[in-house]
């Protein structure tokens, strides 16, 4: 970048020995006084110069700070740097880089934590692709292990001395996010010019820390953007991402390190155990906890692991070794527990040893059997499903929903995107009661159903008298309503563009002024939108402004279409179950179509159908003459009709009492009819895949998933 110091950084290589402190030795004297740094800036850049002032005046006294607000672990960060390890703000020295042996050896020292942290480095950096971030993962004395880097981005980081090897800890590099992270012990931001060395500047950094599950710190994970002129504040959605993540990376290494012990993992709501932010202990046959994770020690009010440690499991919950042993031989079965200190009631799971590291297990098919119904029980109807029941056993509904609960407490903004009716609402509202917010208001705005003249006044709200047919006593409006809890914008792409303007506004000020007020008022509220529409084709339209996008998305989800679901037969029973009011078998040509059909309203018009059917059905027996006319006349694709006519009437009976969480997905022949169709398309169009999706229906891509759920293999050759 012209006019940064950085951009002409050169590298030096160095061994690392014992408590390696850096590269070439600083001046041993104090910095005290300011000319230094006007001497030692290499490029004469102003700015450059004003810094290292700045950094010396507000230490040594002598000046001015290089800003008014100097937040106090920055302060201290660069005391620390020129009183403990005698470094000069100016000074451009070459970045050091241990040389490969030594890198190799350290490498290899880390090889498990490299491992586990790289494939959640690959999901964070989907999250962040296109905002010019580099992920890098260091060792506790700030040696860089790995890296996740754009490689367009690759020479401009590499001149900034972000490459695999160099020590960026505090004493080499001083008053950075890695480094700094590590000499504080705690995630934390470094902004341009926090950074103690003036070539930094142009850096923003946030580090997060990664402990063993003993709760020393091995390592930082830190996102490294070069160049940007972002605010500091807009790090904090960046900081909440790395922050889960590294969370995330100490929790499979728990599971991975603990796997000879039982593994106990709880927590107060049960759609949170066996994700994210369960807590977990591990335990030794005899119950006694070896180890416990942050979230336990949090959970259950302990000053540390050491409280834990040691103790027996029944000395925490009202639960013997008999129920834990039975619960350990139960796969993904919840337990409920109290607390023997404080009553407090908390759901447990229990994974048994050698089976620890996997923190979600898809349950294989049943065997299949030929019967002419299916049979349904009904269920009870949940007021709202959580994230977990909304997954259901769809890998890509799971995939989504470990990534939610990655940042269901932060303040990072989900967008959802799905076709219409696939349960974007459902969805926002599982992630807000999945949250700490759960107690808080959940409030939900359609902005399509809004007329465009009412709009305004319902999402801001207004003072009394504000306009002509208003209220008397005016009105609160959305933004207020959900203060403390969830906003959820439905629709947002339906929004008019003048207020797209005001919402931008009140998410960057968090504060909302109603009409007719001159006084704004704080809110805090977090923030879920949602769209059936493609907001970048919006964006580069004109009718969705960028800036808006990029403060909604911070995380964006997909929600499958139904006909694109890998566990669609278990949705349609799932749906019966829940809307029926007894017993209720459905003939196996109408349960066929309702498997055949392609569903363009999704979950929505699937439960529509099911009403009216259940409704209207003689007896208890669903048949085809219940199903609306365009069920009933659908007409799918050739191949697929003729695999499933010569397929049997077949599912198996499946007992409806038992949770989704625990009942496997009977291996019904319609999913070998799904196969047979595929292999006859794929043969008749010569095993060109743009054809065969075209005559199946569907995108390519569904087509390529359904080939690798059905284990049909396309060689490269034959791919068009």
């Amino acid at each position: 970048m012209p006019g940064l110091a950085f951009g002409t950084v050169s590298l030096c290589r160095c061994v690392i020995v014992g408590g390696y402190r850096g590269c070439g030795e600083e001046n041993n004297e104090p910095i005290t006084d300011t000319v230094t740094a006007n001497t030692r800036c290499s490029m004469g850049d102003t700015a450059l110069v004003q810094h290292a002032r700045g950094v010396l005046g507000l230490v040594n006294g002598l000046g001015a700070a290089p800003r008014t607000a100097i937040e106090e672990p920055i302060k201290n960060s660069w005391q620390r740097c020129v009183n403990d390890y005698r470094l000069d703000p100016a000074r451009s020295h070459p970045t050091c880089v241990v040389d490969t042996r030594n890198l190799k050896e350290l490498q290899g020292q880390h090889e498990e934590l490299v491992d586990i942290a790289r494939a959640e480095m690959d999901t964070l950096y989907d999250q962040i692709s296109g905002s010019g971030y580099a992920l890098l993962l260091t060792d506790v004395n700030g040696i860089i292990l790995s890296e996740k880097i754009d490689p367009t981005l690759t020479t401009m980081f590499r001149s900034a001395g972000l490459i695999i090897g160099a020590n960026w800890s505090e004493q080499t590099e001083g008053t950075n996010g890695i480094g700094t992270c590590i000499a504080e012990g705690r995630s934390i931001t470094i902004h341009r010019a926090d950074h103690f060395r003036a070539r930094h500047i142009g850096l923003s950094c946030s580090g997060a820390p990664i402990r063993d599950p003993n709760g020393s710190m091995i390592a930082v994970l830190d996102a490294s953007v070069v160049g940007s002129h972002d605010t500091r504040s807009s790090q904090m959605h960046t900081m909440a991402l790395v922050n889960t993540s590294a969370r995330l990376i100490e929790k499979c290494l728990f599971l991975r390190r603990c796997q000879p012990y039982r593994i106990l993992r709880f927590h107060s709501r049960p759609e949170f155990v066996n994700l994210l932010h369960d807590a977990a202990l591990a335990l030794s046959d005899d119950g006694t906890i070896v180890a416990a994770d942050d979230m336990a020690v949090a959970l259950l009010q302990v000053p540390g692991r050491t409280a834990l440690i040691g103790s027996r499991v029944s000395d925490l919950f009202d639960v013997g070794e008999a129920e834990l042993a039975q619960l350990a031989s139960t796969r993904q079965a919840l337990f409920p527990v109290r607390d023997v200190r404080m009553g407090r009631r908390y759901f447990i799971s229990m994974v048994p040893a050698q089976r620890s590291a996997q923190l979600m297990e898809v349950h294989r098919p049943r065997q299949r059997g030929f019967v002419d119904r299916v049979h349904v029980t009904p269920q009870p109807r949940p007021a709202v499903m959580s994230l977990t029941e909304l997954a259901g056993e769809d890998p890509e509904m799971l995939r989504n929903v470990r990534a939610a609960g990655r940042v269901v407490d932060s303040q990072v903004p989900m967008l959802i995107q799905g076709p219409t009716g696939a349960g974007k609402e459902a969805f926002a509202k599982a992630v807000h009661l999945a949250s700490a917010r759960a107690s808080k208001p959940f409030v939900a705005v359609n902005c399509g159903a809004i007329p465009e003249t009412l709009i305004e006044s319902e999402l801001f709200g207004y003072r009394p008298g504000a306009f002509t047919g208003a209220r008397k006593e005016g009105a609160r409006g959305y933004i207020l309503q959900s203060s403390g809890g969830t906003l959820f914008l439905d629709e947002i792409g339906d929004m008019p563009l003048n207020l797209q303007t005001r919402l931008l506004r009140v998410l960057e000020e968090q504060e909302v002024l109603p009409l007719g007020s001159d006084t704004p008022i704080k809110v805090e509220l977090r923030v879920i939108s949602a769209s059936h529409r493609n907001l970048r084709d919006m964006i580069r339209a004109g009718t969705f402004r960028e800036d808006l996008y990029y403060r909604l998305n911070g995380m964006t989800l997909e929600l499958t279409a139904l006909r694109e679901r890998g566990d669609r037969e278990r949705v349609i029973r799932q749906m019966i179950a829940t809307e029926s009011t007894q017993a209720v078998s459905i003939d196996g040509d109408a349960f066929a179509r309702l498997m055949a059909y392609p569903w363009p309203g999704n979950i929505r018009e699937l439960r529509n159908v099911i009403r009216t059917a259940l409704a209207i059905c003689e007896g208890s027996v669903v048949r085809m003459v219940d199903l609306p006319s365009e069920l009933r006349h659908y007409q799918s694709e050739p191949a697929a009709n003729a695999a499933i006519a010569s397929t049997p009437q077949a599912v198996a009976t499946v007992d409806m009492h038992s949770t989704p969480a625990t009942t496997p997905m009977s291996d019904n022949p319609l999913l070998d009819a799904e196969r047979a169709a595929i292999l006859h398309a794929v043969e008749q169009c010569r095993w060109n895949m743009t054809l065969t999706a075209r005559q199946l229906g569907m995108s390519r891509n569904t087509l390529y998933r359904k080939l690798k759920r059905h284990d049909i293999a396309v060689g490269d050759s034959r791919r068009d």
